[in-house]
């Protein structure tokens, strides 16, 4: 059942039929979807200071965005990949997400601005998560000198790219603490009860989700690759540990369930919170949804947790 909270919310964007854009090309989609998080972002956050720069790494540049919050107690620096389905979203439509992580968690986030199909379909922005880390790892004083190790988190289609570039680099030592994924999609089949139960209707409507698919995989055809579906990986042991956040009424629920068992069963330690009531992108609803920001300290408490038990 949705939470009475956020029900106005989905009713809302119900009625803009924002939820079902699936017939919308690839330009209308975005500004869609540009529209819709400009309308739940709320206040900004202050930060201490907010920096962009562009990453040179294998031969291209990847903007991103360094969020330094007032209170920067972890020793730990947050690197961060949006949703947006693989399709959509930027440094700006997650600045005011990032903010309010960056202040509830009292870490700094560093934003990355991923390549984007249809322009540049998979695997490119896995390409760029593994190259950021990779950079991030040998240059980790540059974004914070006082950090000694790194979290890897992403929402939703950013969720996949994190867990997966997190996957590929598990034998290096890049000091990853733990991945934070949060509501994710692991994989363009979508055939779970979840899926079933809340797929229109619940701020994501699968048919976009497979329509975002069909754009980010072009003319992939091999759904069994763990770097399209994690699900499938034959072998995650050594990958970092992890937390996972899933929404009850989220038709991607079922799958974040799913991984954490798949990862657990690879020796993996991992936490896994389930958000009653929350629909998809619940954390994006900031404060007009006390209740968010409650699961956000919730969450942070684990980030900290990883951060101070882990070993440089």
């Amino acid at each position: 059942m949705i939470h009475p909270a956020i029900e106005p919310l989905v009713l809302a964007a119900r009625e803009r039929e924002i939820a079902r854009a699936s017939h919308l090309d690839v330009d209308e989609r975005r500004r869609s979807y540009r529209d819709e998080l400009a309308s739940l972002k709320g206040p900004l956050e202050e930060m201490d200071f907010v920096r962009d720069e562009i990453l040179g790494i294998g031969g291209r540049d990847v903007a991103t965005r360094l969020y330094v919050p007032f209170r920067d107690e972890a020793k730990a620096l947050v690197v961060f990949f949006h949703g947006g389905g693989f399709v959509a979203g930027d440094l700006d439509t997650h600045d005011a997400l990032c903010r309010r992580l960056a202040a509830d968690t009292r870490m700094r986030f560093l934003a990355v601005d991923y390549r984007l199909a249809p322009e540049h379909p998979f695997p490119a922005s896995i390409e760029d998560a593994v190259e950021v880390l990779r950079h991030v790892a040998n240059h980790l004083g540059d974004f914070d000198e006082t950090a000694a190790r790194i979290i890897v988190m992403g929402e939703s289609a950013g969720a996949t790219i994190a867990t997966v570039a997190c996957a590929l680099t598990r034998g290096e030592d890049l000091g990853i603490a733990a991945q934070v994924i949060i509501y994710p999609t692991l994989g363009p089949e979508l055939l779970t009860d979840s899926a079933h139960e809340y797929g229109a209707g619940f701020m994501l409507d699968l048919d976009q989700l497979r329509a975002d698919y069909r754009n980010y995989l072009a003319e992939w055809s091999d759904h069994t690759d763990f770097r399209v579906s994690p699900l499938m990986a034959g072998d995650l042991r050594g990958a970092p540990s992890a937390v996972i956040l899933v929404a009850e009424c989220d038709a991607l629920r079922d799958e974040g369930v799913a991984y954490a068992g798949l990862l657990e069963h690879f020796g993996v330690e991992v936490e896994l919170l389930e958000a009653k009531g929350m629909v998809h992108g619940f954390l994006r609803f900031g404060p007009q949804v006390p209740e968010a920001l409650e699961i956000v300290d919730d969450l942070a408490q684990h980030m900290h947790r990883y951060v101070e038990n882990s070993s440089v």
